[in-house]
């Protein structure tokens, strides 16, 4: 299997926004398209509930929800054992995936 870098994915999505805007999709290439989205939002959603798990496992161990503990991070008030870094990362990351989510879902989008 080829993976292809960044300049190649972006190259080949130039080139499907041309075609679409020119209006020379066909029934086909919209349905593959269709379906390689809600194969990425699939993906999202799985590690988005594993990426909650692990913070509702944080919020019952310390007794605080990721929302407060995150600001507290954030804010310098915590210090920087092992757990906290972890837990933090896990916030930011947890957060990149409800931000992609929302875009591919067309949520918050103006």
């Amino acid at each position: 299997m080829t993976i292809h870098s960044q300049t190649q994915t972006e190259q080949t999505l130039r080139k499907l926004t041309r075609l679409a805007k020119s209006g020379q999709v066909s029934d086909s290439l919209a349905r593959n398209i269709q379906k390689l989205l809600g194969v990425e939002i699939n993906q999202l959603e799985m590690d988005m509930a594993a990426s909650e798990k692990d913070l509702a496992e944080f919020e019952q161990q310390y007794h605080l929800p990721t929302a407060d503990f995150f600001r507290q991070w954030q804010a310098g008030q915590t210090d920087d054992r092992m757990d906290y870094v972890e837990w933090a990362s896990l916030a930011q990351m947890a957060e990149n995936l409800r931000k992609r989510l929302e875009f591919l879902r067309g949520e918050n989008q103006k």
